[in-house]
């Protein structure tokens, strides 16, 4: 008998266990139908496809493999990462003639993703000694920048001198800029703007020269240079930057390290400023270069800022601000908005063009920033970076790594992760590459959106209702036409609105409460794990354990649940028949329910007089004692004195009065365990003495007794004798400390004296006016004999 009680608990504690688990488990509320929806809600959930598998067959590893589900039987696939290109990262190789440098690895991989289940891979960059560089000169050759042409025009043979430690492969070209000329003019500044002085005429931008590694051909070049002049200080320098990164093939960019050096004394015109001469068209972004120059001022209004952003960062060109002190603050706004741009100031010292070139290239060289193409919906990335000295960084700036000189080496974790099934399962590829780099990773996103059973599912299988669809991974995926779980409902018999209008209760959204399928227009309400708990209701509405609880007990353990509401024994009441009935915890130490003060709700009393509280009503904490609120009634009732002596039978018959001789003669507690004892004063400081108790039937008896004490006086002598002799023990304790004080006080002077006495000096020397009186006189021809 023992062993069946065991037994049965241990089961039950089992099913509890199964429920919880259910209740919390996504894998199995989610109500996956096929294997592919399944492995979709997470990367915990497997699928059996084991034909007549009974339990949920969306559930995870441990759970089905527990449910007796064969291992051959899992469809659980998992994400993989496959590297397909991974040359190592090295410095600059001469093959061919053809300079192989590989700066990023690996470079191209494949990516399986499963639906919240995140892929790991790891990038190395190392930057590589004697990178090549394209470096193209914007110039903006407006009359104030006279002086900074002058230090331009030997720019080629010293800029690959000084760069020799950074590239031997320096590529170097130069245009110009000035203005849109739809500001009228007379006709002879048309030609000559600066007349009568010499100058260009006014143009909006022209590719001077293309990228040479001839550095006398770009000296003659930009000194055949003049300037020009127009009427507003604002330039066109947005619409040149423009041209010069979408016309590649003209410019001559090769794919390497792309830099743009752009110097002005002047501000910016951008979108919307072309209104000033009736062009509205918004910049098309394309290259419109007819013999190296710009052929559609007139025509497109300047490019907006963000439009010039993605130009530069989709041709990998980087960008430094050559500029005068007075538009350093502003260029350096924009910079902020422009990554791998720099920002330097123009002076008129020669060398030191080139030295801002070399600072900005080497400042924005040694900062590598990762940015990945746009990611297909439902696709995350996370980033991070392990740069020099053992440092590493997460979000945003987990994509970068600054102070990084040739032939150090950082690192980047990257983790991928997809969401569902993106692109309706079809494969993605994005791509990341370093900022101002032209290398770049080539990844190829494949999701796993079904299970590898789906290939071998059976058209037209007989366990599909005669063949009306496909058996897949042990479910029936209905042809068209056919519903229900063995596709056995035909559409042409019942509409789909039809089924799912007769599941619902109510006209509300929930489909048979969301507690059952619709089978053919009726409700099947789903099993439980729980044998003794069910689902019920035409739509599924009801359950037997989904009532109120108390004390973790379905209905306090007092009632039974049915479609949720608690059916309460006898002596219980409350939804969750937690409020007994019985009224005996309420009594009170004189047998009356809550002290006659409160009612009895649900065992437990509410006192009706906001003074008393207690389990019973039995505590007053303000109220006055019952001693001295009955002291005037007894006092008038047994001695006819007191207070209420004129109005006493009015106000004091509530009690019953039976008088004693002595005090002895009062009842004892022992006698009545509710019985006060009371000690009062009367108006002539007399005690007298009587005793309150209340009995069962709520009647009041009063014991007094007639004997009264006077209360004794005090003991004078004594008192006399403790005062007298505090004053003398004080006056002793004033004369010891006195005394004290002055024994420390002497000692101190006579140390004082004493140390005084050894420090003393004698002055023995000769007072410095004083002659003495004795005079002594040498005779010289005395020798002492």
């Amino acid at each position: 008998m023992d062993m069946k009680v065991l037994l049965i608990s241990a089961l039950l504690g089992f099913v509890s266990h199964v429920r919880s688990k259910t209740d919390s488990n996504i894998c199995i509320s989610a109500k996956a139908k096929t294997c592919g929806e399944c492995i979709q809600i997470g990367p915990q959930c497997a699928w059996c496809k084991d034909p007549g598998f009974k339990p949920s067959r969306c559930d995870d590893r441990d759970s089905l493999e527990k449910a007796w589900c064969s291992p051959h039987g899992i469809e659980n696939p998992r994400g993989t990462v496959t590297i397909d290109k991974n040359k190592p990262v090295t410095n600059r190789k001469i093959d061919g003639g053809q300079n192989l440098i590989t700066q990023i690895q690996p470079q191209k991989l494949t990516l399986n993703l499963r639906s919240g289940e995140s892929q790991k891979f790891t990038l190395k960059f190392k930057r590589a000694e004697d990178y090549p560089i394209d470096l193209y000169f914007l110039m903006d050759l407006s009359d104030s920048m006279q002086t900074n042409l002058e230090n331009v025009k030997n720019l080629g043979t010293e800029l690959a001198r000084a760069m020799q430690n950074t590239t031997k492969d320096l590529r170097i070209g130069f245009g110009s800029f000035l203005e849109k000329p739809f500001i009228p003019v007379m006709p002879t500044y048309v030609k000559n703007p600066c007349f009568p002085n010499n100058c260009t005429a006014p143009f909006s931008y022209i590719n001077v020269l293309n990228l040479t590694d001839d550095s006398a051909l770009f000296i003659q070049e930009v000194s055949k240079q003049k300037t020009s002049r127009n009427l507003n200080s604002s330039e066109a320098g947005f619409q040149a930057i423009m041209q010069a990164a979408v016309c590649t093939e003209v410019i001559g960019w090769r794919n390497v390290t792309r830099l743009l050096v752009f110097s002005t004394d002047a501000g910016f015109h951008f979108a919307g400023d072309g209104k000033l001469g009736g062009i509205v068209r918004p910049n098309d972004g394309k290259c419109h270069l007819e013999n190296n120059m710009y052929t559609m001022s007139s025509y497109f209004d300047y490019p907006t800022i963000s439009q010039l952003v993605d130009t530069l960062s989709d041709n990998n060109i980087q960008t430094i601000f050559a500029v005068t002190q007075q538009f350093r603050d502003l260029y350096q706004e924009l910079s902020a908005l422009i990554p791998k741009s720099a920002v330097g100031t123009l002076s008129t010292n020669p060398s030191s063009v080139i030295q801002l070139i070399i600072d900005a290239y080497n400042s924005l060289s040694s900062e590598v920033i990762l940015e990945n193409s746009r990611l297909p919906e439902g696709v995350s990335i996370s980033y991070i970076s392990h740069c020099k000295n053992g440092v590493s960084k997460k979000g945003e700036n987990g994509r970068k790594c600054s102070n990084i000189s040739i032939g150090d080496e950082v690192m980047f974790d990257i983790e991928i992760m997809a969401k569902g099934c993106p692109s309706k399962g079809k494969s993605e590829t994005i791509k990341i590459k370093p900022l101002g780099f032209t290398e770049e990773v080539e990844i190829i996103l494949n999701f796993i959106c079904e299970c590898e059973c789906h290939k071998d599912g059976i058209l037209n299988s007989p366990v599909c209702s005669g063949g009306n669809g496909t058996l897949e991974c042990g479910v029936c995926r209905c042809n068209e036409g056919w519903l229900g779980r063995l596709c056995e409902c035909s559409q042409d018999e019942v509409l789909t609105e039809d089924l799912d209008a007769n599941c619902r209760m109510d006209n509300k959204m929930d489909i048979c409460s969301n507690n059952g399928e619709c089978v053919c227009g009726t409700c099947e309400c789903k099993k439980r794990d729980n044998p003794e708990e069910r689902y019920s209701g035409k739509f599924c509405e009801c359950d037997n354990f989904n009532c109120d609880r108390s004390n973790n007990k379905l209905c306090g353990g007092h009632g039974r649940c049915e479609c949720r509401k608690c059916i309460c024994d006898a002596n219980y009441a409350g939804s969750a028949c937690d409020c007994p009935l019985d009224t005996s915890t309420c009594l009170a130490s004189n047998k009356q329910i809550c002290n006659g003060r409160g009612t009895c709700e649900c065992g437990v009393c509410k006192c009706t007089d906001s003074k008393f509280q207690g389990p019973t009503c039995e505590i007053c904490p303000t109220c006055p004692g019952v001693c001295t609120k009955n002291k005037d009634c007894v006092q008038c009732r047994a001695f006819g004195t007191g207070d209420k002596k004129d109005t006493c039978e009015k106000e004091c018959s509530y009690f019953n009065l039976i008088t004693k001789k002595k005090k002895e003669e009062l009842p004892e507690p022992n006698d009545q365990p509710y019985i006060n004892h009371c000690k009062e004063r009367d108006a002539n400081d007399r005690w007298f003495f009587f005793t309150y108790a209340t009995k069962s039937d709520s009647t009041i008896e009063v014991h007094v007794a007639e004997e009264l004490e006077c209360p004794s006086g005090p003991d004078i002598i004594p008192i006399v004798a403790g005062v007298v002799a505090g004053i003398v023990l004080i006056g002793l304790a004033l004369l010891l400390i006195w005394k004290l004080l002055m024994i420390i006080h002497d000692r101190r002077e006579f140390a004082k004296f004493e140390k005084e006495k050894m420090n003393a000096r004698w002055d023995t020397g000769e007072n410095p006016i004083y002659k003495s009186a004795v005079t002594t006189v040498v005779n010289p021809r005395y020798e002492g004999k």
